[in-house]
């Protein structure tokens, strides 16, 4: 998976991949999920090896102050975040089925754009 349009290079990205729709956007409490937490200079490419065949999403954190979460101004993100595929956001998160991508046989790549909205 490649990232790009980091606002900074502060802080860390948190990336988050799960095939559970009940634990997306915030798979960190799906035992099956995997993570990565990488250096924000560092986070242009990460990767997931041996993943079994299935549907999976991903959603993405610009933890730039390294708190380990999201933070709001009221209901809006301070911090940058991005979904697979892409997803257009209207009002809140997107849903799995949005986010969505196969894995099967062959190496799946995905390049996700981060959002800031403040």
């Amino acid at each position: 998976m490649s990232i790009y349009g980091l606002r900074s290079m502060k802080g860390n990205v948190l990336v988050c991949l799960t095939a559970n729709p009940r634990f997306f956007p915030d798979c960190s409490k799906d035992p099956k999920s995997l993570s990565a937490n990488v250096p924000a200079g560092d986070s242009a490419q990460v990767s997931f090896r041996g993943l079994a065949q299935g549907t999976y999403a991903l959603s993405i954190l610009h933890d730039e102050n390294g708190n380990g979460k999201m933070d709001m101004a009221v209901f809006i993100p301070k911090e940058g975040f991005g979904f697979s595929r892409n997803p257009a956001i209207v009002t809140g998160p997107p849903k799995f089925k949005t986010a969505a991508f196969a894995i099967d046989a062959a190496e799946v790549s995905q390049r996700v754009k981060m959002k800031y909205m403040l």
